[in-house]
Formats: structure tokens, C-alpha cells, sequence
């Protein structure tokens, strides 16, 4: 495989004369756009036809219910598992389905051998997690049983293959009572043949204060559940400050400690499939960024001819423009940084990587993903 960083002057087909990859397998692989320009700083992945995996993993991907059929259908090759999101449920313990239909995305799934998850989380009429519902249900056995038991039901009706408990920002005080829930869901579920997950907070200490981390318990989930998936992304967000989604760096220290309480053939690697582009000057409370997706910010610097640019230490993409007398920058994700994970995941020796979110088509991420593994 080969990452090519496109230079002053080049074009498509001087690249492809140099590197002796086909022009129309580049455009394709790199999703380029008629008249197929290139921005000076782009990565381009170039298909070398001969790579070879070094090792397998699992591979996971959310994806809401809207999701279009095209891109599911062209990303499903390239998972384990497919991760519906998401079910809520109530203060009663009775489960709400998505709000919609999700039967052709699991018939799809089950027709290309791939294994559709459940999504629980907490999330209220207003699609925030609600950490209150969290208490009323952890902490009242009747409500907990009521909700584990319509998880089962709906396993066996809709062909699901297990659960992923996605549940944020839990108080300190539900800390054990969570363990608690999600041991019985995966014991439970392990009975009749189902697989249990838990998603955690990017923490990099067991006593790390901050309300999106005292509620996670990392030995004691990590025991209780099967597996577990790191979500290390959103350093760079909607409402703060400019920088990188996921920069190696800090995925680093968040899988250093990981791996200390957890043992790594249980964990799962977060990837983000999106970036983020903020006005500036940045103002807390007021600057909000709008998320894009990585082929999406090619386009936007080519139509702002700005230049891309690279932090090392980050291993990220980044580039600034003005648009309406309003300067921008915008952080994203390209085949340089996703090798740095893959590359974190080999060293680790991870269980694999779970996407949030396969909702926009990436062609070249997935095919350096086969270049570098192979698909449980």
C-alpha cells in the first residue's frame, strides 16, 4: 500500500505515470470529483495491488436508521458487525425502538453474513443522554429487569447477534450500580448465545474527574462485559475549541491506560468518519462548528484553494480558509491518520476498531483497512 501527499504541480496523472497506479483507480479509490483537482497537502490513497494483511480483527460500525441504502450496502463488506443505532427506553424499563424502520438494514446485514448489534442508550425526546433515566433504571431492580428482558425479546424477534450499551455522562454515585446492570445483561445474554458490549468514555486514570468519567468503572466493565470499545474521538467537538478529532496523541494516552485495567483482546479501538469546520475566532458558548465529512473537506479546500497541512504530533489534517470575510479551519480525517490508528491497534494488539459513524462513504479508509487487515 502507498500514501501519496500531493506536491505543487502535481495531477492526477502525473502521480499515476510516477507511481504506475492507474489514473481511473485513483479518482475512484479517492473519490475524486470532475475535473478531478488535487489540493497541495492532500494524502491520497494508491492501491499498490499486493498488500498483505499482517493480522486479522473485528470491525464495527454505527449507523442511524437513515442511513442510505448505497452506503450500506458498499461499507457492510468491510465490517463485522453493524451496530443499529439506537434503542432508548423508559423510566418504566419498557424499550423504545428506533424511531425508524431498521428490518431492511438487519435483513441486509444477515444477507451479507454480517452481524447486527443493538444499540441501547439513555437518550431523552430530545436526543441528549439523560443521566437521571440512567439512575432510575440502575438503581430499581423491577425497572432493570423490565428493560433487560424486552432487550432479549427483541434479540430473538429481529435476528439481532448481541447488545452494545452506549450509556454517557453517568453520575458517580450509579458507578457500581451500572456494573451491576451491565454484568446481568451480559450474563443474560451470554445464556442464549447473544454478545454484550459497553462503549466507554476516553479516560486516562482511574480516579480522572469530570462527569463524562467517574460513572465508568474500567476493570470492573471491562470483566463484565465481552468487549469494550474506546470512545477516542470528540477532542476536537461542536462546541469547543478548534483541533484535532482524534489526535494520536491522546488515543495513545487513553489506550496506555486502558490496557493496564483491560485486557487488550477485549478492547475495540473508537474511529471517527467525519471532521469538523469552525468559524473563527473561536468563542466559547457561542462558536459552533459544522461536521463534515473527510471527502467533504477536499472539496472545501479546493474551493477555497487553501493549502493542507499536517501536525505531526496529532497525526492529523488541518487546513485554513476565508469564506465572506470570515476566516475558518478545519480539522478532518485522512489516510495518514487512519494508518496512525491502524498502526496504534497493531502495536496494542487491539481487538479491532469500531467507526462512529458509517452514515457517509469513505472508500479510501476501508481499503486501507484491507490493506492492513483482515476482516473477522
Amino acid at each position: 500500500m502507498s500514501i501519496y501527499v500531493v506536491k505543487e504541480n502535481d495531477t492526477v496523472y502525473s502521480i499515476s505515470q510516477e507511481s504506475g497506479v492507474p489514473d481511473t483507480t485513483i479518482i475512484s479509490d479517492n473519490q475524486l470529483v470532475p475535473p478531478y483537482q488535487l489540493a497541495v497537502g492532500q494524502a491520497l490513497y494508491l492501491n499498490s495491488m499486493d498488500a498483505q494483511p499482517s493480522r486479522s480483527m473485528v470491525v464495527g460500525g454505527y449507523s442511524y436508521p437513515f442511513i442510505s441504502n448505497y452506503v450500506l450496502r458498499e461499507t457492510l463488506p468491510y465490517l463485522t458487525d453493524l451496530y443499529v443505532f439506537s434503542y432508548g427506553f423508559t423510566e418504566e424499563g419498557t424499550l423504545i425502538p428506533p424511531n425508524l424502520p431498521i428490518d431492511w438494514m438487519l435483513e441486509t446485514a444477515a444477507g451479507l453474513g454480517k452481524n447486527p448489534i443493538l444499540v441501547l442508550t439513555p437518550l431523552d425526546s430530545r436526543g441528549k443522554f439523560n443521566n437521571g433515566l440512567i439512575s432510575s433504571m440502575v438503581q430499581n431492580e423491577t425497572v432493570k429487569r423490565t428493560l433487560i428482558s424486552q432487550v432479549v425479546a427483541e434479540l430473538q424477534a429481529k435476528g439481532y447477534q448481541g447488545a452494545d450499551i452506549d450509556f454517557e455522562y453517568i453520575k458517580a454515585e450509579d458507578r457500581d450500580a451500572f456494573t451491576a446492570f451491565v454484568r446481568e445483561t451480559t450474563d443474560q445474554l451470554n445464556a442464549l448465545g447473544y454478545t454484550c458490549s459497553v462503549a466507554l468514555a476516553p479516560k486516562i486514570s482511574a480516579d480522572q474527574p469530570g462527569l463524562l468519567y467517574q460513572g465508568k468503572d474500567f476493570p470492573a466493565l471491562g470483566a463484565a462485559a465481552d468487549h469494550v470499545l474506546l470512545m477516542t474521538y470528540e477532542w476536537g467537538y461542536k462546541y469547543g475549541p478548534p483541533m484535532a478529532v482524534a489526535p494520536i496523541n491522546k488515543v495513545r494516552q487513553v489506550v496506555d491506560y486502558a490496557i493496564s485495567e483491560i485486557p487488550e483482546y477485549k478492547i475495540g479501538l473508537g474511529i471517527p468518519n467525519y471532521g469538523y469546520d469552525w468559524p473563527l475566532p473561536f468563542v466559547q458558548n457561542e462558536t459552533v462548528a459544522t461536521t463534515i465529512g473527510n471527502v467533504e473537506a477536499i472539496q472545501i479546500a479546493l474551493r477555497n484553494n487553501a493549502r493542507i497541512e499536517f501536525d505531526e504530533t496529532a497525526q492529523s489534517p488541518y487546513f485554513y480558509y476565508t469564506r465572506d470575510g470570515v476566516d475558518h479551519v478545519v480539522w478532518y480525517e485522512d489516510v495518514r491518520s487512519i494508518q496512525a490508528k491502524f498502526d496504534l491497534i497493531k502495536e496494542y494488539g487491539l481487538r479491532g476498531a469500531g467507526y462512529w459513524q458509517i452514515m457517509r462513504w469513505w472508500r479510501a479508509n476501508w481499503l486501507l483497512l484491507s490493506d492492513n487487515f483482515t476482516i473477522q
